[in-house]
């Protein structure tokens, strides 16, 4: 448990570091003569854009004046960088934790590709997303328990003038899921002229071939009235194998350590396994005596074990360096790194028209209209056959003599290794099959199509000036996933295949029973790799997967202005009322819904929807400004912002934003925010059909390789110890060993194999009856912008954000370490999975073989940090312009709980280190223009409870990559190339996330304009 002692610290600590920032601005305000003397003059292009709508705010005003941090991107830099997509522009926010189209080394896949915002790792669906200020439909798929989310993607690049990113809530102006912040994406309204561009990209290696297309024009019409613009853009980047970089190709695990002879021996409980390999099974074939992993029962001549090769002929097969099971290091097994994809390969397009037109000189009709397609392609796990899930669909191949796609050499072979063999005793063919399907990939597709009809204006009522806005727009997005399954029933039929009449058949189709006769079935040969007929791959094969339809009909009412005057200024107000409508619709395909595959689930389909009422109010208050002369008091505004909602589902809720900023002195301004954020359950999370498969259950604490961790590891250890001492055969494997032993040797010798096998019955569904999740956020920070030096911005904000009521998505490792990490196990959270009472012959007693997967109200997230920014524009005599930057993010705090009870730290990890950074530096004299980036990952832990005690590599390496770029602008036509990454950096060992597994990189491109 986090203590109170423990956040006074934390708080302290913000307001110290902060108080520091304070101190040294007042000095360097003091001392502006003296620093005066030794500044060049620099002349900076000043912003006339006068006021504006900011992100955070509907209330019109300058963008320096939010009283919460407030980061931008804008469409320069995005080009400068050679970025072809905004989500590459998001991964660079230090205060952004990047969501990459990649595997993280965990066994997992790479994923959809799509890319969502992430503000301080609290999770993709507490990070709003808007464009142009409104609301945008999910792209996600509306299953399990899915967020709602926007991909990154479908942003316009050729349109988009700048990325707008409020750091810390905003739920108050813009409604649910803005807990972490905001990120509106800004378009241009006035484009004019004809852009086409094109990059290239390729890394280093030779793989990873980039590429994008873009064609953007726009034009005024009706004497300059109105304006259109249009935008089509083409990007492509492939999928990436997982053993194409030499971190990731090390097929890396860890594994118990045999040497460690307790918790406080200063020798890991895991050691390093690399090259590692399924033993038990390769995608020829590995053969054995009896439906069990053990090396015992591999088949051997000789005492050396067999296998066959791809064309079906029997080889010896190497085990390689056992370390129990699954796992060996080297042999002929199937390498771990084989087993998914590196990088999610992506192929997107998108159209974009935007337009509006001046009706008068005080309203203006506008129109937006978007189109993207996106397409990921995943490689996926193969189809598996082995020995490790005997007793499941995911069995092993039973075979005898009589299989006709036996040579007559393999039948003498594998009688003399198994005499029993050659009077029809059946012998197990161990497999992962890459050839029962004609692919073995996945793909994820989105369209998504938006419209949007408004309408703005302004007015004036005597001094006092107005303005309104009114907009409805429909949105949609199609999504579908595919891959090729097995149809078991027919898997069954062709791998049962018998001589017939000289022809290989089928053995349903050669028996005496007429009744079960199947003419389209293909037998299917199961010894080697490529040899399974496209007749039999076309038999069995059917097509799995999903469909998905989300829909968004918001509509969108606001008024502001001047409300009343006082001595320091104009009251300035806004209030506006939105009305949407929200719906999804998931179909599974018919080989789910009818559960051909897999566990034999049946796949119910689902739509649902909800609609929400809201109004909110904002007021903006002026206090006092120089003119009125007081005191260290140049200026002084408060703000206020509620919002009152009221959710068809999920209630009503009021939630609010109070904040002032103070300047004590030219060039120092103070700011503080408090407020209430909310999010409300999304249509998954309340509505997803229950549903009942065999998976894996990632982590069971009780296995030996896991007793030692966790946030309170004597804790778990005493409870795992009371369960093992309570059930005598947990722990004992099929053959009776460790019978016998005491509870604690069982449970040091206890493996749970669904940690890693589909071996548990888990139930998956939603829960209708979700309440919103409610944060609290305080943000206070400096802004620095010295007259002594014209064009340097500084900031420092500290953020604390805390969240009750959290929206948890408990997996069944949610409930088991809850259940053993807790003093006080409450039984309905043990009582959600349940464990194997004796051996069933293939896996231990003490298995866990059901588990559960919902969402629930009960989450707790603290957060604690502070976000920096430096920018400095200036022009040293004739040497040209120098643009700094330097953003950083100092991650104190994050804790999260699944129950409210139990808090598990992420901090100081590499999901989220101590500080993060980026330094940026641009140079342009005339028609050249120079560009350096450097990002900074802080040495960190592997995990926040990782000692040498449990982990044999505790810490990681603090990382820094660079890169460069150059411009060329000859009027017409402007060229640029780069390199991401320069120095090849890798990843800090042993975590292929924790830097740019790309490595180095290089890119060229060329911008016509007209």
């Amino acid at each position: 448990m986090i203590s109170r002692e423990s956040q006074v610290r934390n708080h302290s600590a913000g307001v110290t570091a902060l108080l520091v920032s304070t101190a040294t601005a007042a000095w360097i305000a003091s001392a502006a003569p003296a620093f005066a003397q030794n500044i060049a003059p620099a002349t900076v292009a000043s912003d006339d854009a006068g006021e504006i709508v900011v992100t955070g705010s509907r209330i019109r005003r300058d963008r320096a004046e939010e009283s919460a941090p407030l980061d931008i991107v804008d469409a320069q830099v995005i080009s400068d960088r050679g970025y072809t997509s905004a989500s590459q522009a998001l991964n660079q926010l230090t205060s952004n934790s990047p969501m990459l189209a990649q595997a993280d080394g965990s066994g997992e896949g790479s994923g959809s590709g799509q890319q969502y915002p992430n503000l301080f790792g609290l999770g993709t669906g507490r990070t709003l997303t808007l464009l142009n200020g409104r609301r945008m439909v999910t792209t996600s798929a509306a299953t399990g328990q899915g967020d709602a989310q926007v991909d990154a993607n479908i942003i316009p690049l050729g349109l988009l003038e700048r990325v707008e990113v409020v750091q810390g809530g905003g739920a108050a102006v813009y409604g649910s899921d803005a807990i972490s912040g905001v990120v509106n994406y800004v378009l241009k309204q006035d484009f004019e002229g004809i852009e086409l561009d094109a990059q290239n990209g390729i890394s280093s290696r030779g793989d990873y071939h980039t590429y994008s297309l873009r064609g953007t024009a726009g034009t005024n019409f009706a004497e300059n009235r109105g304006n259109i613009a249009i935008d089509l853009n083409y990007a492509k980047s492939p999928l990436l194998r997982y053993d194409a970089r030499p971190l990731s190709a090390l097929g890396r695990l860890t594994v118990t350590n045999p040497d460690d002879t307790g918790p406080n021996d200063g020798i890991p409980s895991r050691e390093e396994l690399l090259d590692a390999h399924f033993w038990e099974f390769n995608s020829n074939g590995v053969v054995f005596n009896a439906p069990a992993p053990f090396t015992s029962f591999l088949t051997q001549l000789n005492g050396t074990p067999l296998q066959f090769d791809s064309s079906g002929d029997l080889v010896p097969f190497d085990p390689g360096s056992q370390v129990g099971i699954p796992f060996s290091s080297g042999g002929d097994g199937f390498a771990y790194n084989n087993l998914v994809g590196l990088r999610t390969g992506l192929e997107r397009f998108t159209g974009n028209v935007i337009a509006h037109y001046d009706l008068t000189d005080a309203i203006t009709l506008r129109t937006e209209l978007l189109y993207a397609h996106t397409e990921g392609t995943e490689l996926p796990q193969g189809q598996s056959r082995t020995i490790l899930n005997y007793g499941t669909y995911a069995g092993p191949v039973i075979f005898t003599i009589n299989n006709p796609y036996l040579s007559d050499s393999a039948k003498a072979t594998l009688s003399a290794a198994s005499p029993g063999f050659a009077f029809g005793a059946p012998l197990f063919l161990s497999k992962y099959f890459y050839d029962l399907t004609p692919d073995n990939v996945q793909t994820y597709k989105t369209d998504t199509y938006r419209a949007l009809i408004g309408a703005d204006g302004d007015f004036s009522v005597g001094d006092r000036d107005f303005y309104w806005s009114v907009s409805g727009s429909y949105a949609r997005v199609k999504g579908s996933q595919r891959r090729w399954e097995v149809d078991n029933a027919k898997y069954g039929n062709a791998i049962n295949a018998v001589l017939s009449g000289g022809d290989i058949v089928c053995a349903i189709n050669a028996d005496a029973d007429a009744t079960n006769d199947d003419p389209s079935c293909a037998p299917i040969n199961p010894f080697g790799n490529g040899n399974v007929s496209a007749e039999a791959q076309n038999y069995v094969s059917v097509r799995a997967g999903l469909d998905y339809v989300n829909e968004q009909v918001d509509m969108l009412a606001t008024f502001g202005g001047d409300l009343f005057f006082l001595p320091a200024g104009a009251a300035k107000f806004s209030v506006a009322y939105e009305h949407r409508d929200e719906k999804a619709r998931y179909t599974p395909l018919a080989a789910n819904q009818q559960g051909l595959f897999g566990g034999g689930t049946m796949e119910v389909g689902q739509s649902a929807g909800y609609n929400t009422d809201e109004i909110s109010a904002e007021l903006l208050i002026p206090l006092v400004d120089r003119a009125m002369d007081v005191p260290i008091v140049k200026m002084l505004e408060a703000s206020a912002a509620g919002r009152l909602v009221d959710n068809s589902i999920a209630g009503k809720e009021q939630v609010w934003d109070l904040g002032m900023r103070w300047q004590p002195v030219d060039g120092i301004t103070l700011r503080v925010s408090r407020s209430r954020n909310f999010r409300a359950p999304t249509l998954a999370q309340l509505f997803a059909p229950s549903s009942t498969q065999l998976g894996s259950v990632g982590a069971d604490p009780c296995d030996s390789d896991r007793i030692t961790s966790g946030p309170n590891p004597s804790v778990r250890y005493a409870n795992c110890l009371a369960l093992f001492e309570a059930n005598p055969n947990y722990g004992v494997e099929f053959d009776g060993t460790n019978a016998g032993l005491s509870a604690a040797e069982r449970l040091a010798n206890f493996q749970d194999p669904a940690e890693n096998f589909e071996r548990a019955t888990i139930t998956t569904g939603g829960n209708p009856n979700l309440r919103n999740e409610v944060s609290d956020t305080f943000t206070y920070g400096i802004v620095l912008q010295p007259a002594f030096i014209p064009g340097l911005t500084i900031s420092a904000d500290r953020i604390e954000i805390d969240l009750k009521d959290g929206l948890s998505s408990f997996i069944t490792s949610d409930f088991t370490a809850t259940c053993y990490d807790n003093t006080d196990p409450d039984p309905a959270v043990c009582n959600a999975f349940t464990r194997l009472a004796a051996s069933d012959g293939v896996s231990p007693g003490g298995t866990i073989v059901t588990g559960t997967s919902t969402t629930f109200n009960a989450g707790v997230v603290k957060y604690r940090g502070e976000v920096y920014a430096l920018d400095y524009v200036f022009m040293p005599g004739d040497l040209g312009t120098i643009h700094l930057g330097v953003n950083a993010t100092h991650n104190t705090l994050l804790t999260t709980s699944v129950t409210g009870e139990t808090f598990t730290r992420t901090d100081n990890t590499y999901l989220k280190p101590t500080w993060e950074g980026r330094f940026n530096l641009d140079w342009t004299k005339g028609p050249v223009k120079v560009s350096y980036q450097a990002y900074y990952l802080d040495s960190t832990r592997a995990d926040y409870y990782a000692t040498i005690e449990n982990n044999p590599n505790p810490r990681l390496d603090n990382n820094l990559t660079h890169s460069i770029s150059m411009q060329w602008d000859t009027g017409r036509m402007t060229f640029r190339a780069g390199i991401d990454n320069f120095t090849d950096k890798q990843p800090s060992y042993p975590q292929i996330a924790y830097g740019d597994i790309l490595g180095r990189r290089f890119w060229v491109g060329a911008k016509l304009t007209m």
